[in-house]
């Protein structure tokens, strides 16, 4: 139980998809204007990586990786199809949002229209390619540690965007000077909140 619980906290503080890596920007600047909005979002992106994240950690060890299809018996012992990792990975990510963005569409339509365009393009946010890939390389022992590192993943993405719409609209009210406006007030809170997640990184469990 402590392994699972020291990734969860590691997923979402110590190596946090904003903060920590800096993935997933474009959506992060771009839909962290509103608060409502930038909850639905951040919901969108941990749905994602909760079924991702374990698929892809199944394709990559039953299909993928050396050895992988030795389960269809002992002639496929040398079949290494790791080659086909980043393709395979994408058409599972581009399947998930698929099926998110039609549950959006019919159940919560205020939400689809307010996030137009960055719904569909949740299937090309470098946050959950980023995690899918970190996924590979952290070479978990089971599914069930890839999904709870994909679950932290996507709290750790949500908490960053409604921190950070929630401090854009107080700006609103706020005597920012003219040329930092917009993007470039922008650029400088996710700094020095960057800076601030940092201090979680000497955390052990």
């Amino acid at each position: 139980m402590s392994d699972y619980l020291n990734i969860f906290v590691h997923s979402i503080f110590m190596e946090n998809m904003i903060f920590a890596y800096f993935l997933g920007m474009c959506s992060f600047l771009a839909i962290s204007k509103n608060v409502k909005t930038a909850f639905g979002l951040g919901v969108a992106v941990t749905f994602v990586l909760v079924i991702a994240v374990p698929l892809c950690y199944l394709l990559e060890h039953y299909v993928l990786r050396h050895g992988a299809l030795r389960w269809l018996g002992p002639a496929f012992d040398s079949v290494n199809l790791s080659f086909l990792s980043f393709i395979l990975f994408i058409a599972v990510l581009a399947s998930v949002v698929q099926l998110l963005e039609m549950v959006v569409e019919r159940y919560m339509p205020a939400l689809y229209h307010s996030l137009g365009i960055f719904l569909p393009l949740i299937a090309v946010n470098c946050a959950i390619m980023g995690a899918c890939l970190f996924m590979q390389q952290k070479n978990f022992p089971n599914a069930g540690m890839a999904t709870v590192y994909g679950l932290g993943s996507g709290i750790g993405w949500l908490l960053a965007i409604i921190a950070m719409a929630a401090i854009r609209e107080k700006l609103n009210c706020s005597d920012i000077p003219k040329p930092l406006k917009g993007l470039g007030i922008a650029f400088i809170i996710t700094a020095l909140m960057g800076f601030g997640f940092m201090s979680f990184s000497g955390i052990k469990i």
